[in-house]
C-alpha cells in the first residue's frame, strides 16, 4: 500500500511536469486538477532551486519531490515486506 501510494504521489508530480513543459492548457479541468494535486504534494520544496529559465526551475523544483516520494516510499514498504 506504501508502495503504491508513492507511486501516485511521483505520478501526479511528474505528470504535471510533463503538462507544463507541453504547454497543456491549464484552463482544463482535469490539467488544474493535476496541478493542484502536484502543488499541494510539491509545495514543500517551493523555490528551493531559482534558476532562470521558467521550465527547468519548474522541473527542478518538482523532480526532487517526486524522487524523494519514490525513494521514501520505496524504502519504507520494503521495510516493511521484511519485517514481516
Amino acid at each position: 500500500m506504501v508502495h503504491t501510494v508513492a507511486d501516485i504521489a511521483a505520478a501526479y508530480v511528474g505528470l504535471w511536469i510533463v503538462f507544463h513543459l507541453l504547454g497543456a492548457d491549464r484552463t482544463n479541468l482535469f490539467v488544474q486538477y493535476v496541478q493542484d494535486m502536484a502543488y499541494w504534494l510539491a509545495g514543500w520544496s517551493e523555490n528551493i532551486f531559482t534558476v532562470e529559465s521558467e521550465g527547468l526551475r519548474l522541473v527542478l523544483n518538482y523532480a526532487l519531490p517526486a524522487l524523494v516520494y519514490l525513494l521514501v516510499g520505496h524504502a519504507i514498504a520494503a521495510r516493511i515486506r521484511r519485517t514481516r
